[in-house]
């Protein structure tokens, strides 16, 4: 009996043993000096933003337009302005505003420039988008229409509506550009309207006060007399949240 109970005895005091190797090998040793992340830590960097030194921001538009993908900003803007003109759009992002305009108000030509290849590259992308669903929607028959002078009416539609989508092709281009250090337009170009939407804050971030004075005389250089330039400065306020996002800016900005 009592042999039995130091068998017991042994066989407990291995097994227990046994369990503390294993937990001792499951330990992952921290680096000295770390310290665990706090919930809160972990929850920022989760939601840690996207950093574009120049603004130029993916989603963009995802943030600036709504669900019907119209640009609030189309709304304080007159046809007369773009009708049969040559424009410019600085700092164009993914094109979506340059193809409002020009499919708004009758551009004769519209040039998209941006610092960024990948949203010049999202830009065209954009523009065979549009004129895809355009193109879909203007071949679908009207339903529920059984006379054929409809469906002829609407033939005769959709092919003057496709002949204007197609025509985009021709009247939106971009272009890859810093604009204030190196762009130049095409030889002896000049335009009759020059947009600068939410750009003046980033040139005057990455470039200081002589990269708004560079702006500033370029635009001048290429408006045609009597022309109209369209600018959408960015409060001071998006200055200070901003001036950390490269040490170029930090040091312009030390806010």
């Amino acid at each position: 009996m009592g042999e039995d109970n130091e068998n017991n005895h042994k066989r407990k005091n291995k097994n227990r043993n046994k369990a503390t190797k294993n937990n001792e090998l499951n330990k992952v040793e921290r680096p000295e000096g770390s310290t665990p992340c706090t919930d809160e830590q972990l929850s920022k960097k989760r939601k840690r933003k996207e950093i574009a030194i120049f603004g130029n921001y993916r989603n963009y538009y995802g943030y600036r337009v709504g669900h019907d993908l119209e640009d609030p900003r189309l709304k304080a803007m007159k046809r007369e302005w773009f009708e049969g003109k040559n424009c410019l759009d600085i700092g164009c992002n993914s094109g979506l505003i340059t193809i409002a305009i020009a499919k708004s108000f009758g551009c004769r030509s519209i040039l998209g420039v941006d610092i960024d290849g990948a949203r010049i590259e999202d830009a065209h992308w954009t523009l065979k988008k549009v004129i895809r669903t355009s193109t879909h929607k203007a071949t679908a028959k009207i339903p529920g229409a059984a006379d054929e002078s409809v469906n002829d009416l609407n033939l005769d539609v959709s092919k003057d509506h496709l002949s204007v989508e197609k025509d985009l092709l021709k009247i939106v281009s971009f272009q890859k550009g810093n604009f204030v250090q190196n762009w130049r337009p095409p030889a002896d170009k000049s335009y009759h309207a020059i947009l600068c939407l939410s750009v003046s804050k980033w040139i005057h971030l990455n470039w200081g006060d002589d990269g708004l004075i560079t702006l500033f005389s370029k635009v001048w250089m290429l408006l045609q007399p009597g022309g109209i330039f369209i600018l959408e400065p960015q409060p001071w306020s998006s200055y200070h949240s901003n001036r950390l996002v490269s040490d170029v800016c930090l040091l312009l900005f030390y806010l």
